[in-house]
């Protein structure tokens, strides 16, 4: 059985240095998306509505890949993809300690041969079997990010801010104005990892000026 793995595969994308900030171009990839919300002064742990999302993203995703190894003709199976999440104020902060209402897109890569009509399949066949509000929100859709700087954080989310700073220093000093929404990677697992273990890849869209 053929086996995938794009972590792997796109490292420059999910796996960059912690080191420095890079560079990069992200093609249009295809992902599971579902949009969201999380009320002014709460946590993403502390909200049902995020637990939700979670658990639905990460549902249709495993289901999908059950499908995929399934196929009767060119079953493969391949390694579920990291939670990723697009966030953004009203006001335009990025302070991980903002008061605002913080919007979100979170979303999950996924391989090239799921189609929209597995998708729907995933989505009924976890409604049945783990029903969830969330469910009935996702969608699956292409995404293109375009030109981008990044750099992996490693520490507590709420220890993000320095971080950040490296990054807007980083397109000052370079030519390029910051836009779209803040995006991050999560490549370790909260409910797992200590706090300062987590890997989390942080990337801007920018364009050059």
């Amino acid at each position: 059985m053929k086996k995938i793995d794009l972590k792997k595969e796109y490292k420059d994308y999910y796996l960059p240095s912690a080191r420095d900030v890079s560079v990069v171009d992200v093609p249009e990839f295809q992902f599971l998306k579902i949009d969201g919300q999380i009320p002014a002064g709460q946590k993403p742990a502390e909200s049902q509505e995020f637990q939700d999302v979670f658990g639905a993203l990460y549902g249709v995703a495993y289901t999908l890949k059950f499908m995929s190894k399934q196929r009767k003709h060119d079953p493969i199976d391949f390694t579920v993809m990291a939670m990723e999440g697009l966030w953004w104020t009203e006001s335009g902060s990025f302070d991980p300690e903002n008061q605002e209402p913080w919007f979100f897109t979170m979303m999950m890569m996924q391989p090239a041969h799921i189609t929209p009509e597995m998708f729907a399949v995933a989505v009924r066949q976890l409604e049945e079997k783990k029903p969830n509000p969330a469910i009935s929100r996702l969608r699956f859709e292409r995404f293109r990010e375009g030109l981008c700087i990044q750099i992996m954080h490693i520490g507590p989310y709420a220890e993000e801010g320095p971080t950040l700073e490296r990054m807007k220093s980083f397109a000052r000093e370079n030519g390029y104005e910051l836009r779209g929404h803040h995006h991050e990677i999560y490549l370790g697992d909260p409910r797992r990892a200590k706090p300062e273990n987590l890997r989390t890849v942080l990337r801007q869209p920018v364009v050059i000026i």
